[in-house]
């Protein structure tokens, strides 16, 4: 009776050694953040012409920021720029309504608390309402920003 319940512990012992090592592998990988989402997360910010966002940020302490360009071939006026799962506490900077010029280049900040997302990712749909120069009518162009939160 000895002799099966020493082969059986040393092969539980066995495999309790290989179970310790793959927890270790495993804490070891996950202290350099390898299972880290925001290290797979490519940042992307695109708009439907005429506007384009050449880069967009999301940040817990700046909000998101988006550096928006005016394609239009005529000079257009901002009158509303939303990002969805981003609420401002402040007004968005530059103020709305903001005349940008053709080709110009506007970083927008939306200063909005993504303290939560910390080390996560940032999905928001980006909606702007716009008109063109001597209009009325209200076009909008929508898009999307993915970033990493830091």
């Amino acid at each position: 009776m000895k002799k099966r319940g020493q082969a059986a512990m040393e092969f539980l012992m066995t495999y309790g050694w290989a179970i310790l090592a793959a927890v270790i592998v495993i804490a070891v990988l996950a202290s350099f953040g390898v299972f880290s989402p925001k290290s797979y997360i490519p940042n992307k910010c695109l708009l439907n012409a005429p506007l384009g966002c050449n880069a967009g940020t999301a940040d817990s302490t700046n909000g998101v920021q988006l550096e928006v360009r005016n394609g239009a071939g005529e000079s257009i006026t901002i009158t509303g720029l939303t990002v969805n799962g981003c609420t401002p506490t402040t007004a968005v900077s530059p103020a709305l309504p903001d005349i940008m010029t053709d080709q110009e280049l506007q970083i927008y900040t939306l200063d909005c608390d993504l303290s939560a997302l910390v080390d996560d990712k940032f999905q928001g749909d980006i909606v702007v309402s716009y008109t063109k120069a001597g209009s009325t009518l209200t076009l909008t162009s929508t898009g999307e920003l993915v970033d990493g939160v830091e």
